[in-house]
């Protein structure tokens, strides 16, 4: 599929990707308590209410409708082109990026949703190599954003600030 090609990144695109950004920082900072949960779980022990548990679950699902959002604006009104200064290679890995990023957000939700509401195991396993998976594709992103602002100076970080026309 083509993705069209649009002179820049939406308002409601940059609004989108900087609130999954954030959902998915709460998501790694505040997760001991729906993995305390998940333990005594398994174990078959009772623990007590915490309002982090259905803040972690409400999270997820709210993490996986925005990317849906985030692919659906994608896949209609387009995204920026890459610079054409840059290798090929390079925008081959940008777009592996991110297609990994969606697919890795969304398995996440769905790997969190079965191992919550479902009780399934191997998908609390899952879940949680996707979140060193995701965590790999963050540190790369963020490797990638200093890289374009300080040896390519491509401008590419300010796509996702300002919107385009």
């Amino acid at each position: 599929m083509t993705v069209p090609v649009a002179a820049g990144y939406s308002r409601t695109q940059i609004a989108l990707h900087w609130a999954v950004a954030a959902l998915v920082a709460v998501q790694y900072l505040f997760n001991d308590a729906i993995a305390e949960a998940w333990s005594a779980h398994v174990q078959g022990k009772a623990y007590g209410f915490d309002p982090l548990v259905p803040a972690h679950v409400a999270g997820g699902v709210l993490i996986l409708a925005l990317v849906l959002w985030r692919i659906a604006l994608r896949a209609t009104r387009g995204v920026p082109p890459l610079p054409e200064s840059e290798h090929p290679a390079l925008h081959l890995l940008a777009q592996v990026t991110h297609l990994a990023f969606y697919g890795v957000l969304i398995a996440l939700s769905v790997s969190g949703a079965l191992a919550w509401f479902a009780d399934v195991l191997p998908a609390a396993g899952a879940h949680n190599v996707l979140k060193v998976i995701l965590l790999a594709l963050i540190v790369l992103h963020v490797l990638a954003v200093i890289f374009h602002q300080s040896v390519l100076k491509s401008g590419v970080m300010q796509r996702m600030v300002r919107p385009g026309t």
